[in-house]
């Protein structure tokens, strides 16, 4: 069996090991699903209605503006889940373990990232049903729909990554359950919850040059028909530069452990 297909093999071996990790946990799962449709429910039923007078439209304005943010923070607040399970797998010395076995070492990592951009995904279909249910509405095709999947799984994969590499640094899994937390307030500080154009000038100017905000309005563009203009290659360039930097960085560290 050549070498990438032993590579492929413990890939798939070390996933299921993962997405069973999911399940024997499932409070943390749930937690992290959980939390951002809490938010979802918060903001439309709470401040939507004075939030949505604002975009011209009341509550039902705001559900369709509101939901890229929530999706996003869905996908952070996941990856916080990632980076604590790397983090206890190195801390109880279990990657130490796979070091002495004959598996291949790029596969540790690839099943993390692999397990948790799973459930990363299906999270966000909970998080999109919660808000069809609740009155979004998007008007986009399905090319549209998957355009905005592709941009979504792009993002997701490059905070899966950045996750990782913080729970590789990480000393602790309690250190590591806070280290990616500041992604899951950036949607508030980006186009997530308000337009940008609400906001003071240096917060908007922060808010505007985000990483974050670009992504909420590609996705925003292309499930509501909102002007996208060059916010999808700009979000594009940000998904790849963090998830191939932190890539670089998981490596490194993962090699010198």
């Amino acid at each position: 069996m050549s070498t990438l297909a032993l590579a492929a093999r413990d890939s798939a071996t070390m996933t299921r090991r993962q997405l069973k990790r999911l399940l024997r946990y499932p409070s943390m799962t749930v937690q992290l699903v959980v939390t951002p449709v809490v938010i979802l429910l918060l903001f439309v039923y709470v401040f939507g209605g004075t939030l949505g007078d604002g975009l011209g439209g009341g509550r039902s304005a705001y559900v369709n503006y509101v939901v890229p943010g929530i999706l996003l923070m869905a996908a952070a607040t996941a990856a916080t889940g990632t980076a604590v399970m790397v983090a206890t797998d190195m801390t109880e010395g279990v990657i130490a373990r796979f070091r002495t076995m004959r598996i291949s070492r790029a596969s540790v990592l690839t099943g993390h990232v692999v397990g948790s951009v799973v459930q990363q995904l299906l999270s966000l279909a909970f998080v999109v049903g919660v808000a069809l249910a609740i009155g979004f509405r998007p008007d986009a095709t399905a090319v549209e729909w998957l355009a905005a999947a592709g941009m979504l799984t792009l993002f997701v994969v490059a905070v899966t990554w950045l996750a990782v590499a913080l729970g590789l640094r990480s000393p602790t899994p309690e250190a590591a359950s806070n280290a990616p937390m500041p992604l899951v307030f950036l949607p508030f500080l980006g186009s997530g919850f308000v337009p940008t154009d609400s906001m003071p000038a240096v917060l908007r100017w922060f808010a505007e040059y985000q990483p974050l905000t670009p992504v909420m309005e590609t996705v925003r563009g292309l499930l509501l028909g909102t002007p996208i203009g060059g916010s999808a290659a700009i979000a594009a360039a940000w998904c790849v530069g963090i998830g191939a930097a932190s890539y670089l960085w998981a490596r490194h560290t993962f090699n010198k452990a």
